[in-house]
């Protein structure tokens, strides 16, 4: 299957080369253009790189990895025509660190990130999932408690999340919760101030949560 990946940073990288490592083809995107493509595609030089629009138009499935404050910005670059009718996976979070750290979020309570893009997108399939833990564990879950611990997808369509569902299993998930419609994004995004306390209680981002009932 053909991926796009929008953003080039640690969350990008990571998704784009485990997607690469399990045979499939990855575009990831870039707003600048300057940067070098081997610096983009250093993980694994089976991915390639280009434009936000490139890679959005060449993927079947794309991710939005991007910093959550330029999300809307970057995905109006990467283009309504190579968006519409594609599922979106969203792991973009609203953090506000114009007043430092810890980050504050810039949409919460009543609305989300993810809710923001799928109305600005309407024919986009948003699907909200891998928000919640660092790079690492996102692509590669089984390195923290052998897997056994717990993701999270919302969203309105439900073949999309099924799909992305598939590929958190291609990347080694084990437990998948379907948490409902793109409004359940509130709640993924609102784990943020806790997940980043924790992180600094544990002093290690190789963490996350589990259900037990």
């Amino acid at each position: 299957m053909k991926f796009g990946v929008l953003g080039t940073g640690m969350v990008g990288l990571a998704i784009s080369s485990r997607l690469a490592e399990l045979g499939h083809e990855v575009m990831i995107g870039t707003r600048d253009t300057s940067k070098s493509a081997d610096k983009l595609t250093s993980r694994n030089e089976a991915v390639k790189a280009g434009t936000f629009a490139e890679a959005a138009a060449f993927g079947e499935i794309l991710f939005n990895a991007t910093n959550g404050a330029g999300s809307l910005e970057a995905l109006k670059l990467a283009g309504e025509s190579n968006l519409n009718g594609k599922t979106l996976v969203d792991v973009s979070n609203p953090l506000d660190f114009s007043k430092g750290m810890p980050p504050a979020l810039f949409v919460m309570n009543t609305d989300s990130l993810g809710e923001q893009i799928q109305r600005a997108f309407p024919n986009v399939r948003v699907v909200k999932t891998l928000n919640m833990v660092n790079a690492n564990i996102m692509v590669k879950p089984r390195e923290v408690g052998g897997g056994d611990h717990d993701m999270f997808v919302c969203g309105s369509d439900a073949d999309a999340k099924e799909a992305v569902m598939g590929i958190l299993r291609e990347f080694g998930w084990m437990r998948i919760t379907d948490l409902g419609d793109i409004t359940a994004a509130r709640g993924m995004e609102m784990y943020l101030p806790l997940w980043l306390r924790l992180w600094g209680a544990l002093g290690t981002g190789l963490f996350n949560v589990k259900i037990v009932r």
